[in-house]
Parts: C-alpha cells; structure tokens; sequence
C-alpha cells in the first residue's frame, strides 16, 4: 500500500516514500499544480512547507521557481508534526497550550464562592480538552505521560487549594477531584477511535493506516515506541486478539461495552 496524498478544500498534505524515485515526487508535485491551477486555485510557496522525517539529504522541491522552505516541524490540523516521525514535540505543544488555557482561568480557581464541583467541570470542558486534543493518535512513551499526567496533577492541587507543606497521594488526589489517571483516559479515547474507524470501509486509507508495515530495516537499538506497540500491549492486557476487536467494533453497543470495560469507573465521581 502506498499514501499518495491527503486532500481537503484549504489544504493538502503530500506523504511519500523515500522508496520511491524522487522524480516520481516532483512529477506528482507538478501535476497537482496544473491540476489545481486549471480550476483557478495556486500553491503558495510561501505558505508550502518541507519536511523530511528521517531520511538523508534530497533535492530541494520548487513551486513555481521558487524553493520550498524545509523545517523540523509544523502544525498540521491542530497537531504538531516533527522530524523525528514521533509525536513527543505534540504532547509538549498541548501541555503549553493546555497550561496557557489553566492560567486563563486563574480568577476562577482562586475564588472561594466558586464550588469545586464547577472548577472541575471548567478544567475538564476547557483544560483537558485542549491538554488531550489528537491524543487518541499519540504514540506515548513513559517520559511524555509523565509530563502530562505532571501537568495534570499540579493543576489539580491547585483547583482542590493543595500546597506544601500538606501532601496527599495521587490516588487521593484524583478521587477527591473525580479524575482517573491520565493514560486510562488517553487509553479509552484511543479505544473509541480505534472502534470508529474499524467501521470504516475497508478501502479508507485511514483503516488500512492501522495496518500498514512499512518496508526497509530500522536503525540498531531498542525499536522505537510507536501508536500500533502502545494499542498490541492493551489488548494484550485486555486479553483481546487484533481479530475479535475488528469484529467487536462492527457493534458500537458491544464495542462501547469494550472500551468501558477497560478501566471500569471505581468510587463516586465529581
């Protein structure tokens, strides 16, 4: 299977194999723009980006004469996309984005008339969301859970008037705030979109990206900590074969019984 290309009315992503001869890239590069130019819409090479994960030195791609810029990263539909092919630069981006979100708020955690029911109900609606934007994709390595689930915790603290010298366990703290850990929630919301695109026809390229293998030998050393290793190692906790979650997923009422039965919900909640 090969991406060629993802298209939406105001943008487009190109992903290519480095496989491929790269003047089959540039043909398809010149292609679409005098496809899209018959019908009046222009690529701007100064709004066009180049990203090359990693892969050795190639030939600079031009627009209309004009060279693209090559960067390590960019923000793509609200996510971050860098060089390494990882999404560790995303998980850093949603925590300052989350933490700006937090000090927004500031007046609102500060006021006492204020129940912290409502504090907590605020930080779910307009912290976490923005904190967990996407993570249903993100491949999470220990360090970038610990970040957020760091950022989560002191934000809390803050929200529940927690501050030194007193000290309280997680486990406590996360009961009295009606909260759960930080990877059982990225684990279901990665479980639910896992079940909707399993219903997805079999030709989405989305559905046949959760299989895809892509070919050539990785670099020596540990093999890096990516989307489809974090999903094999709960369903092996779940005790779940990938065949019984493809047929499970057809039924979004089995299914939602699935993924609540993850982490089923213990104590009372906020």
């Amino acid at each position: 299977m090969e991406f060629s290309g993802l298209y939406r009315p105001n943008w487009m992503t190109w992903i290519l194999r480095t496989t491929l001869p790269w003047s089959h890239t540039t043909t398809a590069k010149c292609r679409t723009n005098q496809l899209s130019g018959s019908i009046g819409l222009r690529i701007h090479p100064g709004k066009s980006k180049m990203l090359k994960i990693k892969t050795g030195d190639i030939q600079a791609m031009t627009v209309g004469g004009k060279p693209l810029e090559v960067v390590e990263n960019f923000t793509y539909l609200g996510s971050v996309i860098d060089h390494s092919g990882g999404t560790t630069a995303d998980v850093r981006s949603r925590v300052v984005q989350a933490r700006t979100a937090f000090k927004t708020l500031d007046k609102i955690w500060r006021d006492r008339t204020i129940s912290t029911k409502t504090k907590i109900r605020l930080f779910n609606s307009n912290v976490k969301s923005a904190l967990l934007y996407g993570c249903e994709t993100w491949s999470l390595n220990q360090s970038s859970l610990k970040k957020v689930q760091t950022f989560v915790n002191g934000c809390l603290r803050r929200i529940l008037r927690i501050f030194w010298p007193e000290r309280i366990r997680n486990e406590e703290l996360w009961n009295r705030a009606g909260q759960r850990p930080i990877r059982e929630e990225i684990t279901q919301r990665r479980w639910r979109w896992l079940g909707h695109t399993l219903r997805k026809p079999r030709n989405s390229i989305t559905r046949q990206s959760l299989q895809w293998n892509p070919q050539g030998k990785r670099s020596r050393g540990k093999p890096r900590t990516t989307w489809r290793r974090n999903l094999e190692e709960e369903m092996k906790a779940s005790g779940h074969s990938w065949r019984d979650i493809t047929r499970m997923a057809q039924d979004r009422r089995e299914w939602e019984t699935v993924v609540r039965g993850l982490y089923p919900l213990q104590g009372e909640r906020l």
